[in-house]
């Protein structure tokens, strides 16, 4: 077992299960995604400079979604999440 597999045994049995292993890759994955954020930044953030959180408009059903990119004076067909 590698340094950063113990990480995720939860258990301490010496071998990663189905959910110990998902949970690294879960884990994995977040940090992937958080390093691809950091060279994103070419890109002018249209949501923060409207006072909107990208990652709460990714949970919104659609409709309350629809309303918060109206309100906030984007146009929410231009956008696909």
């Amino acid at each position: 077992m590698f340094g950063y597999d113990k990480m995720f045994d939860f258990n301490r049995d010496g071998k990663l299960d189905g959910w110990e292993r998902a949970a690294k890759f879960r884990v994995m994955e977040e940090m992937m995604r958080n390093d691809d954020d950091l060279f994103d930044n070419e890109e002018p953030d249209v949501f923060a400079d409207a006072g909107l959180d990208y990652s709460e408009l990714e949970y919104m059903d659609f409709d309350e979604r629809r309303e918060a990119l109206e309100v906030a004076g984007l146009d929410p067909d231009e956008f696909d999440f």
